[in-house]
């Protein structure tokens, strides 16, 4: 192992990467993400169609997911449109389920 991947050396990467995997540790956010990535992105609205919760519970998923830096929202108009941002989280969940 290199010095400079120590956790002695570098805690923050492993802090980083330790909010993340927390993140999507959730059966539900990890769902979303990878809807996301199926579909090249969504709404609210299609979330909860595929997901069949209350929209209140998706948003707060979507804000957690929004808060580590996994998805991004872009507006057009009164619609966001979500997207996962994160390279590293989309490698991980192309693991996952292929």
């Amino acid at each position: 192992m290199n010095t400079k991947d120590s956790f002695l050396e570098n805690p923050k990467q492993y802090e980083d990467a330790a909010e993340l995997l927390k993140a999507l540790s959730h059966p539900i956010r990890l769902c979303i993400v990878r809807g996301l990535l199926e579909m090249g992105g969504s709404n609210v609205t299609n979330i909860h169609s595929c997901l069949n919760m209350p929209q209140s519970t998706i948003s707060q998923h979507l804000a957690k997911l929004k808060s580590c830096g996994i998805i991004t929202g872009s507006r057009n108009g009164l619609e966001i449109t979500y997207s996962v941002s994160n390279p590293k989280v989309t490698a991980l969940v192309k693991l996952f389920f292929g």
